[in-house]
């Protein structure tokens, strides 16, 4: 028998009052409890120090430390075109050195450090670096950060992430393999994806991709990155081209922030902005459905100077308060001298405290003191060019802009920066381009070069003898008719020598990019040599004649002459060739031509002979 409506309704009241209230409970308990948590972990955070609190009550709570100056990349737009200039071994941090300066800024309430470079993982023994700052967890460090170009990466990343690591940047500026060699004037675009796929199936708290933008070479691409985030957790985090010592950088080059907004919403209409974290550098986005989001940097545009909570440490231990400051203090002869860490705190303090409120407008940045991209460790890739192999042809340099005052390196080592593979005759676009040396000061230039051509006997000894006279053979054979060719045309020498000097004046009408310059010296020798197993083409065993022929120009210029003292071997050595061919013409054979010496110049003297 069903019960009376009253009694019913005032049960089910009295059942949603109960329900009501145990909601409001169990509401109650989970606010209270998230709230005690959050107290909690404000009251056993390390507070920041005095020391990292600048004059606008910014609280400098991130750290970015370089680990070297090195780099396995060559990026136009992070290095300057002639190079840089790499600190000493000595003169860098050392791991321990690194662990103790980290150890006294978490302590003074640093929770997150990021590890850049150069690029950091051509470090020795960063996956203990890792390791050791994992140690401070215990004193409030939070996240330990790695920016990469992640050419070596994929390989390596796991045991990082079990060392400690838990935040990954990857810089990627093209999903066009033809465009990445461009911009980094190196493979590895394939190495690069590979990183990333690996790091997007790790256990990382983050994976975030560096993208410079750059008008006219990879602007077009834009939306072809916001696709990557549809599928993946990744953020996509585009950056203004920022002004560096010798990047080259131009405003018609950037493309600001809102530009690029437009176009992805013109794709998307529905885009809407994504909450920030804290003093984060990027503006978010978000695309409903997908599962990563985008950013802008927008560092000359619209910068963030306002909730600036960074400091760096480069990897030769000068503390820098901003990226476009040329001012440092340096941290690592105070430790090299024994201070102590209240010591250390108060430099880092004096130089917290002189921090601008905000950096130079994007005319006004200082790209003259102030460092190269490479050299500071900041948001951009730290890409930059291949060993030296010996010879340097400083017609492919830049014209120079002053940097740090350290000793330039003669004869770089196979891990320091040359000039040798950058592509300077080349611009952003990928077009031929001559280099400007207008502001280049004319100094004297002197290059050596030589080479050799190697031919059978019948042709030496017809080098090396006399002329008969003009009586002939009533029956010649076909020997001696092409003996007779070969001496119709001269002394085979004297015209080689000839042809040398004028095509060492003729350079610059023969090598399209090169400057046209007034010389002061030729000097051309051609040598016939013995068969000599030390000289030979072949290596030792080889029995052949050969002809070397050694060329020394000079001038009084803005660039150098090793293209004239190559172009004079070369035009001397064929000239041997084509005097010989009707006796050698399948024999002879060119080779070992190279530049042995040259003297003045930005780049510094060099010497085959002392490699």
């Amino acid at each position: 028998m069903p019960l009376p409506r009253p009694i019913f309704s005032a049960r089910s009241n009295a059942f949603r009052s109960f329900a009501t209230n145990s909601a409001a409970a169990v509401l109650k308990s989970s606010v209270q409890l998230r709230a005690q948590a959050r107290i909690q972990e404000i009251d056993t955070a390390v507070p920041v120090s005095k020391h990292l609190i600048d004059t606008f009550n910014r609280r400098h709570n991130y750290l970015r430390i370089s680990l070297t100056e090195r780099c396995n990349l060559r990026c136009f737009y992070c290095m300057p075109s002639e190079g840089v200039e790499l600190s000493p071994d000595g003169k860098l941090l050392t791991n321990e050195e690194i662990l103790r300066l980290a150890t006294l800024f978490v302590k003074s309430g640093v929770t997150k450090i990021r590890l850049t470079g150069g690029e950091p993982t051509v470090r020795k023994g960063i996956a203990e670096i890792i390791s050791s700052l994992n140690s401070l967890r215990p004193y409030g460090l939070k996240s330990i950060g790695m920016t990469s170009n992640g050419l070596v990466l994929h390989r390596r990343l796991p045991q990082l992430i079990e060392n400690g690591l838990t935040h990954l940047n990857l810089s990627l500026d093209t999903l066009d393999p033809f465009k990445f060699e461009l911009i980094t004037r190196r493979r590895g675009h394939d190495a690069v994806l590979k990183a990333l796929e690996v790091a997007l199936a790790s256990s990382l708290t983050s994976v975030k991709l560096n993208v410079v933008v750059i008008k006219d070479l990879n602007d077009s691409e834009v939306l072809d990155f916001v696709e990557m985030t549809k599928n993946e957790p990744l953020s996509v985090r585009f950056i203004e081209f920022m002004p560096f010592t010798g990047n080259k950088w131009d405003k018609k080059k950037m493309v600001e922030s809102s530009e690029l907004l437009k176009r992805i919403q013109g794709r998307h209409p529905t885009v809407q902005r994504a909450p920030d974290e804290l003093n984060d550098t990027a503006r978010s986005w978000t695309i409903p459905g997908y599962k990563g989001n985008f950013g802008f940097i927008s560092s000359m545009s619209d910068h963030f100077c306002g909730t600036c909570n960074r400091l760096r440490l480069t990897a030769d231990g000068q503390i820098k308060v901003c990226l476009f400051d040329a001012t440092e203090v340096s941290l690592r002869d105070k430790l090299r001298v024994g201070a102590s860490d209240d010591q250390l705190l108060e430099i880092i303090g004096r130089s917290v405290t002189g921090k601008k409120e905000k950096h130079a407008g994007m005319e006004d940045i200082d790209v003259v003191t102030n460092r190269p991209m490479i050299l500071i460790g900041g948001n951009l890739p730290r890409h930059v060019l291949a060993p030296s192999s010996g010879s340097v042809n400083s017609r492919y340099i830049w014209a120079p802009t002053t940097i740090t005052k350290r000793p330039m390196f003669k004869n770089p080592s196979p891990c320091c920066y040359s000039t040798l593979s950058r592509l300077t005759h080349i611009d952003e676009r990928g077009r031929p381009t001559m280099v400007d040396v207008g502001d280049k000061q004319p100094t004297r230039r002197t290059a050596i070069a030589s080479g050799r051509i190697f031919i059978p006997e019948i042709a030496y000894e017809l080098i090396m003898s006399s002329y008969p006279s003009e009586e002939t053979d009533s029956n010649p054979t076909l020997e001696d008719r092409a003996i007779a060719k070969v001496r119709r045309k001269g002394d085979v020498l004297t015209v080689a020598q000839l042809a040398a000097i004028m095509g060492a004046k003729q350079t610059s009408s023969l090598i399209p990019l090169c400057h046209p310059l007034a010389l002061s010296k030729i000097d051309v020798s051609l040598r016939a040599d013995i068969p000599d197993s030390s000289c030979s083409h072949n290596g030792a065993g080889s029995n052949r004649h050969s002809i070397l022929c050694t060329a020394t120009v000079s001038c009084d210029g803005k660039t150098g002459v090793e293209m004239e003292a190559l172009t004079a071997v070369s035009v001397g050595l064929l000239t041997v060739w084509d005097m010989l061919k009707a006796v050698a013409g399948k024999e002879m054979e060119i080779g070992k031509i190279m530049v042995n010496n040259k003297s003045g110049g930005r780049s510094g003297d060099f010497n085959r002979d002392n490699k």
